[in-house]
C-alpha cells in the first residue's frame, strides 16, 4: 500500500495531505473547517493564513450587514465538477465552504456527451473543475460542452479550472508538418465561451500565450515543499536533480526553496516519443539525497533511467517529485522497481487503486486551487506573501 501522509476524513481511501482550511470572504477572513497543518515555504517555515481581527471591520458596519455581504458574495460563486476528477473538485468546495453545483452529465449510446446544469448560474462566477487527463479527448470535449452550457445559462464569468492541461507537450514544432495541438486546444476552450483559465504546472510557460483570455498559472511546488520539509532531511545532504535540460529552470527554483540546495542535471537524448536515453550527469550527487523534480511522469522512462544513473554515481537515496502523475504503462513497474525511496505526486490527475504501490505518496492541491479560485472571484491579487507563487496578477 502507498504510505499515508494524512488521511482525509471525507475520502479515507485516498492518501491526501490537507492544509489549513481557512476561507477569506471579501475583506473578512474566518475559518470554516478545522485547521490542520499550514503550508510551509522556504525550507519548512510556517507561512499559515493571516486572520483579520474584529478591529479591521468598521464600527458602523453592523453584524447584519456583514453577514449579508458574506452571503451575497459566496452565493455568486459556483463550483461545478466534470467526471474527470470529482474528488478533487469536492475538496476544493470544502476548502471554500461551498457545496458542489448540481450538474447532470451523461453519455448517449453513440458516445455523445450531454450536459445540463441543475441550478441557476445567472449572474454568477462559475468555475468548472475538469482536468483533461486520460482519456484526454473525452474529458476535453466534456469541458467544452460544460462551458457552452454555462454560457447559454447566462453565467457572468466562466473559468475553466484545468489542474492538468492535456496536449501541453505539443507546444511547438520539432519536425516539419507537425501540429501545435496546445494552441488548437487553447482556441477550442476560448471559442467555447470560457472567460478565464486556471491551470496548474503547465508543461511550458509559453502555453499561457496560446490563450486569448487571462490565464492564472499556479504551481504545485508549495505542497511538495511542505511535505519534504516535514521529512527533516539535512540541507547539507540534499541535491536537486533535473531529469532533463528543459527542466533546469523548474529544478533551480525548487532548489532555491530547499535552503538553496545544489543542482544537478541529467543530460538526456530522446530518440522518439516516450523513449528516452540517459547520456551523462552534470553535478555531484555522491553520498547525497537526490530529489528529482519534474512537472509530470508519463511512462517514467526519463525519470527511472535518471534514477539509475544517480545510483551509479553514488547517490544515497533518490526521491521523485512531480505534480502530474499520468502513469501510462509501464510507469508503475518502473517506479516500484526499487530505484526510488519515495515517489511524491499530487492529485491533479485521479489515480486508480491498481496504480498504488508502496513508495507512492499523494498530496492534495485542493487548498492551493481553492485559494486561487477565491482570489479570482474576489478580484484579489496573489502578490501578497505567502501566495506570491500563485501567479495571479
Amino acid at each position: 500500500m502507498a504510505s499515508i501522509v494524512q488521511p482525509s476524513p471525507t475520502f479515507p481511501a485516498l492518501n491526501l495531505r490537507r492544509s489549513s482550511l481557512i476561507r477569506p470572504p471579501s475583506s473578512v477572513r474566518f475559518p470554516l473547517c478545522n485547521a490542520a497543518d499550514p503550508y510551509k515555504f522556504d525550507g519548512g517555515n510556517s507561512a499559515g493564513f493571516h486572520l483579520l481581527t474584529g478591529d479591521t471591520v468598521p464600527a458602523s458596519f453592523s453584524r447584519t450587514r456583514l453577514e449579508d455581504s458574506i452571503y451575497q458574495n459566496t452565493t455568486r460563486l459556483r463550483i461545478f465538477s466534470g467526471t474527470a476528477n470529482p474528488i478533487l473538485a469536492q475538496e476544493i468546495s470544502c476548502y471554500l465552504g461551498l457545496d458542489l453545483g448540481k450538474i447532470k452529465i451523461k453519455r448517449f449510446a453513440d458516445g455523445e456527451i450531454y450536459v445540463q446544469l441543475q441550478e441557476s448560474v445567472r449572474g454568477c462566477d462559475v468555475f468548472l473543475v475538469q482536468p483533461t487527463c486520460p482519456p484526454a479527448n473525452e474529458n476535453l470535449m466534456e469541458l467544452l460542452v460544460m462551458i457552452d452550457a454555462c454560457r447559454r445559462a447566462s453565467a457572468k464569468t466562466i473559468t475553466a479550472v484545468i489542474p492538468y492541461f492535456g496536449y501541453a507537450r505539443a507546444d511547438r514544432k520539432t519536425q516539419g508538418r507537425e501540429s501545435i495541438a496546445a494552441k488548437l486546444v487553447a482556441n477550442l476552450i476560448t471559442q467555447s465561451g470560457a472567460d478565464r483559465v486556471l491551470a496548474c504546472d503547465l508543461h511550458s510557460g509559453q502555453s499561457m500565450g496560446y490563450f486569448d483570455i487571462p490565464v492564472d498559472h499556479v504551481y504545485g511546488q508549495p505542497v511538495i515543499l511542505d511535505y519534504l520539509a516535514s521529512k527533516a532531511i539535512s540541507s547539507e545532504d540534499l541535491v536537486v536533480v533535473s531529469p532533463d535540460v528543459g527542466g533546469v529552470a523548474r529544478a533551480r527554483a525548487f532548489a532555491k526553496k530547499l535552503s538553496d540546495a545544489p543542482l544537478a542535471i541529467v543530460d538526456k537524448r530522446r530518440h522518439g516519443h516516450n523513449v528516452a536515453e540517459v547520456m551523462n550527469l552534470i553535478g555531484d550527487v555522491k553520498g547525497k539525497v537526490a530529489i528529482m523534480v519534474d512537472d509530470m511522469i508519463d511512462t517514467a522512462g526519463t525519470i527511472s533511467k535518471g534514477a539509475a544513473l544517480l545510483h551509479q554515481e553514488g547517490a544515497r537515496e533518490v526521491y521523485a517529485c512531480t505534480t502530474h502523475a499520468v502513469f501510462s504503462p509501464p510507469a508503475i513497474s518502473r517506479l516500484s522497481s526499487g530505484l526510488f525511496q519515495e515517489v511524491i505526486i499530487t492529485n491533479t490527475i485521479p489515480l486508480s487503486e491498481k496504480n498504488y504501490f508502496p513508495q507512492l505518496t499523494v498530496l492534495s492541491v485542493a487548498n492551493l486551487l481553492g485559494e486561487t479560485i477565491w482570489r479570482v472571484h474576489d478580484d484579489c491579487s496573489g502578490a501578497i506573501e505567502p501566495f506570491s507563487t500563485l501567479g495571479i496578477d
